[in-house]
């Protein structure tokens, strides 16, 4: 990949739809289909401009080591990442949503150690520890509802959006740890080395933004 090619990481699903019309202000429109194509590496309408398509877990890792230049993923993967290695400098203010606590309503939680059901086991060990909680983590990659019904938790830790797939299984929410929505985030180095470049694109994004 040429040297003065800006490579941005971004994942098929919700974020990369609504990253797209802020993508577009900057003029960057991938001139193929990521639905549809196997590509995995996107060409776009800009000729230093390429999009990489893997992961959501993955963005932060990508940007850290350079592999990327930017990426766009939530607040809760950062956080979970711990943001070494990267910048955290747009807040796209897309894909909103909680991650909270969840569990039982009639069943309150151990006054003792609680045994929480995440994939997000560091936001979840610094949430409890925070407030003097002893827990024991046990991760899960997927059905995390399933874990206190089959007596495995007595809560999970999850990211939540309408919380029908909560209502549905019998859970609600319990406590509500902090509010998600995507970042745009850049390696440092390339901070460094490609900063008017990237500069420019932040301002264009920013002000698409501002005018959503």
């Amino acid at each position: 990949m040429a040297q003065e090619t800006l490579t941005i990481a971004l994942s098929k699903g919700r974020i990369f739809k609504e990253t797209l019309p802020l993508l577009k202000a900057a003029g960057i429109e991938p001139v193929d289909d990521p639905e549809t194509s196997r590509k995995l590496i996107l060409d776009t309408t800009r000729d230093d401009v390429k999009i990489v398509i893997i992961r959501a877990t993955d963005v932060p890792t990508y940007v850290q080591y350079g592999a990327a230049d930017l990426g766009v993923t939530g607040k809760d993967v950062l956080m979970e990442h711990g943001g070494e290695g990267l910048y955290e400098l747009l807040d796209l203010h897309i894909a909103m949503c909680k991650l909270m606590v969840a569990g039982f309503a009639d069943k309150p939680l151990p006054t003792g150690t609680i045994h929480v059901a995440t994939k997000f086991v560091n936001c979840a060990r610094q949430y409890f520890s925070s407030q003097g909680r002893q827990v024991e983590i046990i991760k899960l990659y997927g059905s995390m509802e399933l874990a206190p019904i089959v007596g495995l938790a007595d809560c999970i830790v999850d990211v939540v959006d309408t919380g029908s797939t909560l209502k549905a299984n019998g859970l609600v929410p319990l406590e509500h740890m902090f509010d998600v929505s995507s970042r745009m985030v850049v390696n440092k180095a390339s901070m460094k080395t490609r900063n008017v470049a990237i500069k420019a694109m932040l301002k264009q994004i920013e002000s698409a933004v501002k005018q959503k």
